[in-house]
């Protein structure tokens, strides 16, 4: 059976962290150019395979002392914040190359490659280890991660301009910044006092 909470926080915390991210101008300048549902198989199966990687390592993290592993999670969870507040806003787009034809199998394959090769290590990627070594429910933080991320490559797909027009992108990253650093102190505290 799943937990409901550690799926609603890495959802969460995922989905804040993602929105500021250059995945959501990619999957627009893909979904503006080709078929929208071609361009999110490609980008939903490449996060897929980003999360059960990361999932993976964060499970890895779990045979390790409990203290040791807050202790971890905790500063990783604090660079994700300062990250993300750090970070400039250089407002360039990343140019695309578009694939020749329009076939599912070259649009989704376009789309999973982009997503596949920018978004390894990415900020999410660690923060989901992060969260899979902190509950100790792999499946609820990957559907968690994995929803939250193909929810960010949709929006993005299908109009994330729009949106980035009512809810201002330094808003969501202070959010953002602002989950990582509770959940930095709750580590923390956990790996002093446990």
């Amino acid at each position: 059976m799943l937990s409901f909470t550690p799926l609603a926080i890495t959802f969460g915390v995922v989905f804040l962290a993602e929105l500021p991210d250059k995945t959501a101008l990619a999957g627009l300048m893909l979904g503006t150019r080709y078929r929208a549902s071609y361009v999110f198989a490609g980008v939903a199966a490449a996060f897929a395979v980003h999360v059960a990687l990361a999932v993976a390592a964060g499970s890895v993290l779990t045979l390790l002392p409990h203290r040791l592993v807050q202790a971890v999670v905790g500063v990783l969870f604090l660079a994700g914040a300062l990250v993300l507040l750090l970070k400039k806003d250089d407002g360039d787009e990343e140019h695309i190359k578009a694939p020749a034809d329009q076939s599912f199998w070259k649009v989704s394959g376009a789309g999973f490659m982009l997503i596949l090769v920018a978004e390894f290590g990415d900020l999410t990627q660690i923060m989901t280890a992060n969260l899979a070594a902190r509950y100790d429910s792999p499946p609820a933080v990957g559907l968690g991660a994995v929803l939250a991320l193909w929810t960010v490559a949709g929006l993005g797909i299908l109009g994330g301009r729009t949106l980035m027009k009512y809810v201002p992108l330094r808003l969501i990253t202070r959010v953002a910044a602002g989950l990582m650093l509770v959940l930095a102190g709750f580590s923390l505290f956990e790996a002093v006092a446990g």
